[in-house]
């Protein structure tokens, strides 16, 4: 029986447990790398990601194709039902394929399901396709406060509203 790769049915979204920490360092890196220089903070959440992210109350979504991690994305708990998205990558191989778009919607599912009423995230204006992404998941743009990475040069934001 033929195996059908080039389909989000193959895709599976699961929770990151420290198994998975080499690929949430390697993915990143690599798109960071790809498109910018690595960071000090950077390193210091992708080298702990469950002492920088998961024991602060953030969540790190995985993206598998046949139980291989080929994507990724974070929030990160900044308190008072505010969680950043952050960290989001996709192995090169696999773009095209709507992993990303299927990551956005299971990070913002779970900050709706662990209470948040906010999520933002930083990017740069450069990376078109994944403004594009985040403008069709609702975010919208909001001024810019100084960041921690020198990259950053957008934020978008979007608000939970409760569910009635």
């Amino acid at each position: 029986m033929a195996q059908h790769y080039n389909t989000p049915s193959a895709i599976q979204i699961v929770d990151f447990n420290i198994f998975y920490a080499q690929a949430f360092y390697d993915l990143n890196h690599e798109w960071i790398s790809t498109h910018f220089v690595m960071e000090e903070a950077d390193n210091q959440s992708l080298s702990d990601p469950q002492g920088y992210i998961i024991n602060k109350g953030g969540h790190i979504l995985m993206a598998l194709f046949n139980g291989e991690p080929v994507g990724t994305c974070a929030l990160l708990n900044e308190g008072e039902g505010v969680f950043e998205l952050a960290k989001m990558a996709v192995a090169p191989k696999m773009q095209g394929m709507k992993i990303g778009k299927m990551l956005g919607e299971a990070a913002i599912d779970r900050a709706r399901r662990v209470g948040a009423r906010k999520v933002y995230l930083v990017s740069n204006r450069s990376l078109l396709p994944a403004l594009n992404l985040y403008q069709r998941l609702g975010f919208v743009e909001v001024p810019m406060p100084p960041s921690i990475y020198e990259r950053a040069d957008i934020k978008m934001e979007l608000e939970l509203k409760e569910e009635v």
